[in-house]
């Protein structure tokens, strides 16, 4: 089962900036999709940015401008460049595997256990 492991959190002010990272193991020969979500308390899991595996990249309507999805095929990671940090971008974030490519046990869907970002004001 592949492992997804992120990294980079921590807390800073408004308007700072923070490169989270997402490191993909145990891929046994698949390449996949990567998205970046994140969860506030009492709020729903949402979408952030997503990177395909030619380097096409998605972003939500809050990220655009300020965050950067990046991948390193070489090193099998995955980051998030977010600048200009808001209050509200306080959330644990979390990357997944979307399309998946290779052989046929090749799934999508896994995620990693997260990584917290807080901005105070």
């Amino acid at each position: 089962q592949v492992q997804l492991v992120e990294s980079g959190g921590g807390s800073v002010q408004a308007g700072g900036s923070l490169r989270l990272s997402c490191a993909v193991s145990r891929s046994a020969g698949c390449n996949y999709d990567m998205s970046w979500y994140r969860q506030a308390p009492g709020n729903e899991r949402e979408f952030v940015s997503l990177i395909s595996i030619s380097s096409n990249t998605n972003y939500s309507d809050s990220a655009k401008g300020r965050f950067t999805i990046s991948r390193d095929g070489a090193k099998k990671t995955v980051y998030l460049q977010m600048n200009s940090l808001k209050p509200e971008d306080t959330a644990m974030y979390y990357c997944k595997t979307e399309r998946a490519f290779g052989g046929y046990w090749c799934r999508s869907g896994d995620w990693g256990q997260g990584t917290q970002v807080t901005v105070s004001s």
